[in-house]
């Protein structure tokens, strides 16, 4: 069975850091794309960033690029986003996910098919 788990948020002041992992099964972590997602209440899930199976070539959103750095470990079965120079509007819930169909990881949420539940990160200012 694939699954998913994220773990590691909470609250953080503005200016902060914060890392989130996702640890997995080791058939995601052996051929997978991965990418992490986040939901702002009232708001659609929107990309973060994505690595490929190999963790040699990363992927980030405009908004977060520069600040998060997405990396993994894949003897670990675990992937992580640390998180700098934090803001308010970086409140969500974290999700990780993976894709089974791309080599390349895609920023299309609906395009990942296995997805964890999802960790609360609060920003405070």
């Amino acid at each position: 069975q694939v699954q998913l788990v994220e773990s590691g948020g909470g609250l953080v002041q503005a200016g902060g850091s914060l890392r989130i992992s996702c640890a997995g099964s080791e058939r995601i972590f052996s051929n997978y794309a991965m990418g992490w997602f986040r939901q702002a209440p009232g708001k659609v899930r929107e990309f973060v960033a994505a690595i490929t199976w190999s963790g040699g070539r990363t992927y980030y959103a405009d908004s977060v690029k520069g600040r998060f750095t997405i990396s993994r470990e894949n003897a670990k079965n675990t992937m992580y986003l640390q998180m700098n120079s934090l803001k308010p509007e970086d409140t969500a819930v974290y999700y990780c996910a993976a894709d089974s169909s791309r080599p390349i990881p895609t920023m299309t949420t609906a395009l990942y098919n296995y997805w964890g539940q999802g960790t609360q990160v609060t920003v405070s200012s």
